[in-house]
């Protein structure tokens, strides 16, 4: 497809976003069950179940367009797994994993929160206004998401972290 109007750089940015909450579906997981602290798990899993919805409210907006949902490689969303895998071959501590998953967290919601911002005035353009209602929300999740995961990054014991090393 070549991408020569605001509808195919759209298309495209909505295939990103796809392939990007697809596969931050399985990293949730991930971090989940690599976290140990409480609050991180559960706000992780809470977050893949809000993904999942992600999911499919892209699905809902590609069947507003009249296309299949397609899913394009990211390699954002690669780097940022990658990432996470070199951290824990490094046999990190529990705190340090936490802290790491975290900053994780943080960087893949400033990432989605990113695309989504730049999806809804597309789809403004477009005519689309249904679709960029519901990615605005999907916006709003992402932002509150980034919100929890700042508070807990603010309230992390370093000192336990520390005490571990």
């Amino acid at each position: 497809m070549s991408i020569d109007s605001t509808q195919s750089l759209f298309v495209s940015g909505l295939q990103h976003a796809y392939y990007t909450e697809q596969r931050l579906l399985d990293a949730l997981e991930e971090l989940e069950t690599s976290s140990s602290n409480e609050e991180l798990q559960s706000g992780f899993a809470e977050h893949r179940e809000e993904t999942q919805i992600h999911i499919d409210r892209i699905e809902d907006v590609f069947e507003q367009l009249d296309a299949d949902a397609e899913a394009k490689e990211d390699p954002v969303v690669e780097g940022m797994i990658e990432a996470h895998e070199e951290f824990m071959d490094q046999d990190p501590s529990e705190q340090a994993i936490d802290r790491f998953n975290i900053a994780a967290g943080q960087k893949s919601e400033h990432y989605e929160i990113a695309v989504y911002g730049n999806l809804i005035p597309m789809a403004d353009q477009i005519g689309m206004d249904d679709a960029a209602e519901t990615l605005e929300q999907t916006l709003r999740e992402e932002q509150d998401e980034l919100e929890t995961l700042s508070e807990i990054g603010e309230q992390f014991d370093y000192e336990e972290l520390e005490a571990a090393g």
